[in-house]
């Protein structure tokens, strides 16, 4: 299946969808997995705080909210992007918008695989494998 990406109320829009989306795909693959029903959604301030406070009980806005319905080896879920956020993230840590996008959108997929950021040896173990997977896609200069 081919993941999907949707914009909710927001000026933000990802160019180069289609290599956005073979990347994910690769991904996926890459960690042993197929594409299911996969889809990314793009939010603002708002939404994804409330989106936060509704299913996690937390009252702030964050840059991602991943909504896992794997089924065995098929990857499945909701992506939620806090494009307002990304923006803030992507002037802190001195990366572009696409790039920080593109880490926020890999970081999900790691999720909803099974990855969990819970401790630091977890986060160590996300972290890397959001370098190794956003390095890949620079060697194509698909960024």
């Amino acid at each position: 299946m081919e993941p999907k990406i949707y914009y909710k109320n927001v000026n933000y829009r990802l160019g180069k969808t289609k290599d956005i989306k073979n990347w994910i795909k690769e991904v996926i693959r890459s960690e042993g997995k197929t594409t299911g029903d996969l889809s990314f959604i793009f939010v603002g301030r708002n939404e994804i705080r409330d989106i936060n406070t509704e299913f996690l009980d937390h009252n702030y806005e964050t840059d991602v909210i991943c909504f896992d319905y794997r089924n065995g080896d098929q990857v499945n879920g909701e992506i939620y992007l806090g494009t307002d956020v990304i923006k803030e993230n992507a002037g802190k840590f001195n990366k572009t918008i696409r790039n920080e996008v593109m880490r926020v959108m890999v970081h999900g997929v790691l999720h909803i695989i099974g990855f969990d950021d819970k401790d630091e040896k977890a986060k160590r173990i996300m972290r890397q494998k959001e370098d190794f997977y956003l390095e890949l896609k620079e060697k194509e200069n698909a960024i």
